[in-house]
């Protein structure tokens, strides 16, 4: 990354950070960086597309951060629920990545991520742990019945649950979170049929 390139995308992560995405603008951006409007546009397409950029950095730390917490030769529970955690730790107290639940925010970087192919970035997560379920439903410690790509969708969506946060109501929230994962790993690790 040149050094244009690094101070734009610095002083928009700061901004991000501080004032969120929607009240930052491309120019409060280049004057920070000290750089002419036309220079950003040299480097992003837009402010969605930087953003996006911002959004993938912080998300591809906190899954490194989720690999190198966790103690593999624990349970199938306690490595789930532990990574569960600090995903959810790690989006609810970065700035950046509260920022992508925000449903006026999301809408418009949806299709940024969508046309970036972002989901390729994000697998590296999800091919540890499919080895992982996989591994267990080997060794008979997670059902065998349900397959390991539906087993990592139910984790998904316990994930996504905390994007729903408005319409089921703040007061459950995290204790439902919390029942969720657990009624869910009981379900896939007690009486693992062969």
């Amino acid at each position: 990354m040149d050094d244009k390139k690094a101070q734009i995308f610095s002083v928009a992560k700061k901004l991000f950070s501080e004032k969120g995405f929607k009240d930052t603008n491309v120019a409060e951006i280049t004057r920070e960086a000290g750089v002419a409007v036309g220079t950003f546009y040299l480097y992003y397409s837009s402010k969605e597309k930087l953003f996006f950029d911002v959004f993938m950095e912080e998300n591809l730390k906190l899954k490194q951060l989720c690999l190198d917490s966790l103690d593999y030769s624990a349970s199938p529970q306690t490595i789930i629920e532990q990574m569960l955690r600090i995903n959810m730790e790690g989006f609810a107290t970065n700035p950046i990545l509260r920022q992508w639940y925000q449903s006026n925010v999301y809408q418009k970087l949806e299709q940024v991520f969508r046309k970036e192919n972002a989901m390729d970035s994000m697998t590296f997560l999800y091919d540890v742990f499919l080895v992982l379920v996989e591994r267990w439903q080997a060794e008979g410690k997670m059902r065998r019945d349900i397959d390991s790509k539906m087993i990592m969708m139910l984790f998904a969506a316990i994930i996504n649950v905390d994007t729903h946060k408005d319409e089921i109501g703040l007061e459950f929230f995290p204790e439902l979170l919390q029942i969720m994962t657990s009624l869910v790993l009981q379900g896939l690790t007690e009486h693992c049929p062969d």
